[in-house]
């Protein structure tokens, strides 16, 4: 039997069920690996330089993964079905192996037209879930359920390494990269970010290790500030989305870390602990969304509740969205997150959402430019998380609490003496304590003893706000919230939570209001706790 792997989003051999197969289908053989570089997917509006960078970083460990368990990885530029019939046409294979991908709609059709190949060329196409994500599931009564099914089974094993010579791995390196087009020739020309995160599986282990022996005591209570955030964050969402590491494999890794710190049984490990189970739950919460893409991919593009089709569509506002990816929104705390976003492709979570809430409500956009925006400057961009809490930022899904969020509350809340503020925007740094918050309130006479000036133009040291914060807010809530009510929106809301809605809850069970277990009902959302 002749077998292919085709990697995509999964650059790994730990855990990997497509590796697995190939080693029992085809035993002594030697492991052929396929990674191919689509221009049309590189061409997607959510494509960006920093992520093919991460890609061909995290490609040249897998290469040299593969060349010291006795295989070889092809890598091929080019549409995904005819690199296929090349491969086929130079040495026919009868199977292809692959895990399942909830990527974007591109991805989505991609796959379609590799089936139809198949079929026509008589080659068994299998796949496997790589995530605690199901496949045609009609609805999510028994979701949770089936994730901790995934997540408790036994890995995958890994096949058989050999230590591989210095001069050996780094022929094999040379060897991808010289094969491996650069982002320019993919036509992606975004600049970079200087103090991104690097690609690859060595480098995705060491960030596990770091977090799950060190770090993760500052999980809770630290992931909402962007000052704590960066290290107490896992900082793993690049290396699963893009599969260096397997959600599996981290989940496993967790439990017996918090299996070893109960047993210490010391402040500093029941610490560690309590961050540990935080972050549990959220790779759950990870699989949730990515599920929700899953089964309903034209959440992507278009509202998950069609109610709200024509909210925000008719009013775009260019000149209010181009302030926003310039950093020039002036409220501070967004200019500051999103010049961090340029220097990292990084910020936490809380501030996406006030990103993304600011973009929604005072600002009055619609979701899906800013989300392509967003996209590239995400590193751990994963489209079914992304799509799904950019709807849901919005207030667009139909079935959750709209969520919005003040960016002068939020500096006073996680930057509160303004160091984050000050770091980022370096004209902030002359701004007294008093007005750092709020600039446009300084009075002249103070901006001008600052050699500061607060106004619209592009020369302006300080940008002023293009909306009047609160009364923008009022404004776009009420309309959304109008619209909510009617009754045709209230009626579509059942087979949405139906077929999105969590049924997750401690035990599998929730109480009722006297905290008594009851079992769970059609309405019930999971939410994160900050």
């Amino acid at each position: 039997m002749s077998v292919f792997v085709w990697f995509k989003r999964d650059l790994r051999l730990s855990d990997h069920a497509a590796v697995h197969a190939a080693r029992v289908a085809a035993p002594g053989e030697p492991l052929r690996g396929l990674y191919i570089a689509e221009p049309g997917l590189w061409a997607q509006p959510d494509a960006a330089a920093q992520h093919w960078d991460f890609v061909r970083e995290s490609l040249l460990d897998l290469g040299v993964a593969l060349r010291a368990a006795g295989g070889r990885l092809h890598v091929a530029t080019g549409e995904a079905t005819a690199t296929l019939e090349r491969a086929w046409q130079a040495q026919p294979f009868d199977t292809l192996l692959s895990h399942e991908e909830t990527g974007n709609d591109f991805t989505f059709q991609r796959d379609r037209a590799v089936a139809r190949w198949c079929r026509d060329r008589g080659v068994h196409w299998q796949e496997w879930p790589q995530f605690g994500v199901v496949r045609r599931l009609p609805d999510r009564d028994h979701w949770h359920g089936q994730w901790q099914a995934f997540m408790s089974a036994p890995a995958w094993p890994s096949p058989a390494e050999q230590d591989l010579s210095e001069a050996s791995a780094q022929g094999e390196r040379a060897r991808l990269a010289g094969a491996l087009p650069t982002a320019r020739d993919l036509g992606l020309t975004q600049p970079l970010p200087a103090a991104r995160q690097r690609g690859g599986r060595q480098a995705a282990l060491a960030v596990l290790h770091d977090f799950l022996d060190e770090r993760c005591g500052q999980y809770r209570g630290g992931i909402s500030s962007p000052l704590s955030a960066p290290t107490a964050c896992s900082r793993l969402s690049a290396y699963l989305a893009h599969g260096c590491v397997g959600a599996r494999e981290v989940v496993q890794a967790t439990v017996a870390r918090m299996a070893e710190l109960e047993a210490l049984g010391t402040p500093d490990a029941k610490r560690q602990r309590a961050g540990l189970s935080a972050f549990l739950s959220r790779m759950h919460w990870h699989c949730h969304f990515i599920q929700k893409l899953e089964s309903e991919p034209e959440l992507e593009w278009r509202n998950l509740h069609r109610g709200y089709d024509g909210l925000r569509e008719g009013e775009f506002n260019a000149v209010h969205f181009e302030a926003l990816k310039q950093g020039r929104t002036g409220w501070p705390m967004v200019d500051a997150c999103v010049a961090m976003l340029r220097h990292t492709g990084w910020v936490n979570f809380r501030m996406r959402a006030m990103l993304v809430s600011v973009a929604s409500y005072p600002l009055w956009l619609h979701w899906r430019p800013v989300g392509e925006w967003l996209a590239t400057q995400f590193l751990d961009y994963e489209p079914g998380i992304h799509w799904s809490q950019m709807q849901m930022q919005a207030g667009t899904t139909g079935i959750n609490t709209t969520r919005v969020y003040n960016p002068i509350k939020q500096a006073h809340d996680h930057d509160p003496h303004g160091h984050f503020v000050r770091r980022w925007l370096p004209a902030m740094r002359r701004v007294p304590q008093a007005w750092l918050f709020e600039p446009w309130q300084m009075p002249p006479e103070l901006q001008a003893s600052l050699g500061l000036r607060v106004g619209r133009d592009a020369e302006a040291d300080i940008p002023l706000p293009w909306v009047d914060l609160a009364e923008a807010t009022r404004t776009a809530k009420s309309r959304v919230h109008g619209l909510r009510a009617q009754p045709e929106v209230k009626a579509a809301k059942a087979e949405i939570v139906r077929k999105h809605g969590s049924r997750t809850f401690r035990g599998g069970q929730r109480p009722d209001r006297r905290g008594r277990q009851a079992p769970p009902g059609p309405t019930d959302q999971l939410s994160l706790e900050f």
